[in-house]
């Protein structure tokens, strides 16, 4: 079995900062694409960044500029830093990890069970 576990979400005036970790376990032979998505009430969950095992990351327009995605091949592990917080950044953050759990075989999609990111003065 394979578990993505994030950490790091909270409450945070606007303007702050904040590093969520997601740390993937269990039995992966390789860990290929990851990264973050999140949903705010009433609306479709979306896509705020993906970065590859190699290659160059992915960023939705409206974090640009102010949000990093990393990771840590070595650990399982992939993070994103949040700079100059606003309020319209409120959500559920869920980590995304494709993974190939044994040789040869096929990929399959993963989800973390989300946490919570709450902008607000």
């Amino acid at each position: 079995q394979v578990q993505l576990v994030e950490s790091g979400g909270g409450l945070v005036q606007p303007g702050g900062s904040l590093r969520l970790s997601c740390a993937a376990s269990g039995r992966i032979f390789r860990l290929n694409a990851m990264g973050w998505y999140r949903q705010a009430p009433g609306k479709q969950r979306e896509l705020v960044a993906v970065i590859p095992r190699g290659g160059s990351t992915n960023y939705a327009d409206s974090v640009k500029g102010r949000f990093t995605i990393s990771r840590d091949n070595g650990a399982n592990t992939v993070f994103l830093q949040m700079n100059s917080l606003k309020p319209e950044d409120t959500a559920v953050y869920y980590c995304n990890a494709l993974i190939r759990r044994v040789a040869g075989g096929s990929e399959y999609d993963y989800w973390g069970q989300g946490t919570q990111v709450t902008v607000s003065s």
